[in-house]
């Protein structure tokens, strides 16, 4: 029996039990569909250029020193196999933070560009996935230029610490993979994508294939960035030739080695498309 004096009423929105459940799955989805979107209408957030790259990247200065000992190392104790192999993989970070530093630089440069543009509702926001590596380089470089910048994190065991310089009050933190590929097609007029792993290339290749298809059936140019990484990692011509993708799909993406030359490419596109 009900005690008349207690407040018995169940109020199923401030359930935490039942929003956390199964049953409430299509109501968490919901959310992280609809309270970026609330965010960006607030602060007339309309276009991003959206920057995809290894978590695993760090500072070229980081990396540097970090191979500077091991050397040092193995040159004191002589032949010493772990520390070679230590060596070899230092080498190779160290070759992929200098994409960190390019990264950096094209979005400071794509930043102070954007905030030079009057009507803020046309204004370009660096996009990244939130966390370390090129997603930070991303975001630190927009901070550079003294603007905003946009995280787009997602909840997993490892990596995915979010990065200090995104500014916390437009990025978000998303359960759901596919919300989060939402958002990142959804405001994009541009996509940069340096050298990167499994979730780089899923993000690319989804983007590419929504292109191709005309599911976004709005132009967006593509930048892959460092053409070592991409000509070492994937023969684009190759695919044409067994005619799994046709001639034409190659002209959806260009590749580029400075951030100079991308930031110009990119300059004269943009402003065709929005201003």
């Amino acid at each position: 029996m009900v005690e008349k004096n207690k407040d018995w009423r169940r109020r199923a929105y401030k359930n935490e039990d039942f929003i956390n459940s199964s049953e409430a799955r299509p109501i968490r989805v919901l959310s992280e569909l609809m309270a970026p979107k609330a965010c960006y209408e607030k602060k007339e957030i309309k276009n991003t250029i959206v920057f995809f790259g290894s978590a695993r990247s760090i500072p070229e200065e980081l990396a540097q020193t970090k191979f500077d000992s091991l050397k040092a190392q193995l040159n004191q104790n002589g032949s010493n196999e772990v520390i070679q192999n230590k060596l070899d993989l230092a080498e190779m970070e160290l070759k992929l933070s200098k994409y960190y530093s390019s990264a950096t630089e094209l979005a400071r440069l794509l930043t102070e560009w954007s905030m030079s543009i009057i009507q803020k509702e046309k204004q370009f926001y660096v996009c990244s996935g939130g966390g370390p590596g090129m997603m930070e380089a991303a975001n630190l470089g927009a901070e550079k230029a003294g603007g905003h910048s946009i995280g787009l994190n997602i909840s997993l065991p490892f990596e995915q610490d979010p990065n200090p310089y995104q500014t916390k009050n437009i990025s978000f933190e998303f359960h759901y993979f596919f919300i989060r590929k939402f958002w990142f097609a959804y405001m994009a007029k541009s996509l940069v994508v340096f050298p990167g792993g499994f979730g780089t290339m899923d993000e690319l290749f989804e983007l590419l294939t929504l292109i191709q298809t005309k599911k976004i059936d709005r132009k967006i140019p593509i930048i892959l960035f460092g053409s070592e990484f991409w000509n070492d990692f994937i023969n684009f011509d190759a695919l044409i030739k067994w005619g799994v993708i046709n001639k034409s799909d190659k002209e959806l993406f260009k590749i580029f080695d400075a951030p100079e030359e991308a930031y110009q490419y990119l300059k004269k596109i943009l402003i065709d498309l929005v201003l």
